[in-house]
């Protein structure tokens, strides 16, 4: 896990860890019914049945409690992602296989997770925009070097085209998906999962030459 940093003292003894579990917990309950900008220490540590001073001895104030809701969603959120996309890479190590195997286990894992959390999603995407050098940014960062990597072993060797086209594809799905949450269109899921990996599928194929990455747009 990372992004601790914001802690005052980490816990050592269970009932301290219990007391930090407990914080975090009544912190994204804040969050997703009052907002970021609703939230405070107060009411943080009110949720979580405790005094403003008991929370104060683990975190300096709101913004780090919400700090850490948004690193621990963010770290579960990578890791499945990730474990999706490494389990259907095998695939995509043959030139004549086509990416559409993975790249629709790995829109399921997004999918599940974002139902899982729907009320988290909505509060991070419209009320926390994403900073250059924030968390949200960082874990954008690493699937695209997640997909750049595939697209490499693949044959790829312009690096400039490969990392275009994973962000392209990275910040595609994650645009679509997330609204897919926020918006709740009245479209069978499955429908919706066969047309993102047409899209996405379609796009990266396409990129390929003899198990090569385009190098060239159009000529």
């Amino acid at each position: 896990m990372t992004g601790r940093g914001g802690r005052r003292r980490e816990p050592r003894q269970e009932r301290s860890r219990r007391m930090v579990e407990r914080i975090v917990e009544a912190g994204r309950e804040v969050l997703v019914t009052r907002g970021y900008d609703g939230a405070s220490t107060n009411r943080i540590a009110a949720a979580a049945g405790i005094s403003p001073g008991s929370l104060y001895q683990y975190f300096p104030g709101k913004d780090a409690v919400l700090a850490e809701v948004l690193d621990r969603y963010l770290d579960a959120m990578e890791a499945r992602v990730s474990r999706a996309f490494l389990d259907a890479l095998g695939g995509l190590h043959a030139p004549e296989a086509g990416t559409a195997p993975a790249v629709r286990a790995t829109l399921e894992a997004l999918l599940d997770a974002f139902a899982e959390q729907p009320d988290l999603v909505r509060v991070i995407a419209e009320q926390l925009p994403r900073a250059p050098g924030g968390r949200r940014a960082a874990f954008a960062r690493r699937i695209d070097d997640l997909v750049a990597t595939a697209l490499l072993s693949r044959g790829g060797t312009d690096t400039g085209t490969v990392r275009a086209a994973a962000w392209t594809v990275v910040r595609t799905v994650e645009h679509l998906t997330t609204s897919y949450v926020l918006e709740s269109p009245d479209l069978d899921r499955d429908v919706l999962l066969d047309e993102l990996t047409a899209l996405v599928s379609g796009y990266l194929d396409a990129r390929w030459s003899g198990g090569r990455v385009a190098s060239d747009g159009p000529s």
